[in-house]
């Protein structure tokens, strides 16, 4: 319904007409020979440029064979500010606090943790039976056992050895413990 002086338009939808069959054959066969156009060139000679003008001139002074070098002797000289003393004091009292230090922190590989002495048991039997390389220790800390493999001082060390048992025991892990100096 329209009235008189109403300037609206209808919007009237049009489909795209239909594009011909030739345009769905064409389409993928220029798509294609357009692929085989685009390649490198092919030189039979390899790239050369010559940069020796560009190069900055350079001019060797040649030594003389027969000079004869002579060695002159220097003194030696005192050194006026000393310090040798003061690290020497710093050195020796270094070295008695570690006499004096009974532990060292390190670390050691967990294999069990439970409450039960006979699964302690079993697991150092196994470790045992499986690589006889290593020596376990049954811990007991109230409450529960604890089965341990090892005394290392720093990660590294130990990393080895824990990748090779985690193929026996997936649950070992890298635990830090006081470690006793002898």
């Amino acid at each position: 319904m329209k009235r008189k002086g109403d300037r609206r338009q209808e919007i009237v939808y049009r489909r795209p007409p239909l594009k011909s069959p030739i345009y769905y054959i064409l389409t993928p066969i220029f798509f294609f020979l357009v692929s085989f156009s685009c390649q490198a060139q092919k030189t039979a000679k390899p790239y050369y440029e010559d940069l020796s003008s560009l190069r900055p001139k350079v001019t060797l002074v040649a030594k003389k064979k027969d000079t004869l070098i002579q060695s002159t002797r220097q003194e030696n000289i005192p050194p006026k500010y000393n310090v040798n003393e003061k690290v020497d004091f710093v050195l020796d009292s270094i070295d008695r606090f570690n006499l004096t230090r009974k532990f060292v922190d390190g670390y050691t590989i967990q294999i069990y943790s439970g409450q039960k002495k006979d699964d302690a048991l079993k697991v150092q039997k196994t470790l045992v039976e499986e690589n006889s390389s290593f020596v376990p220790s049954i811990q007991y800390q109230q409450p529960k056992f604890r089965v341990t493999v090892g005394k290392y001082f720093t990660r590294i060390e130990a990393q080895r050895d824990l990748v090779k048992l985690k193929r026996i025991f997936s649950s070992a892990s890298l635990v830090p413990e006081r470690i006793m100096i002898k």
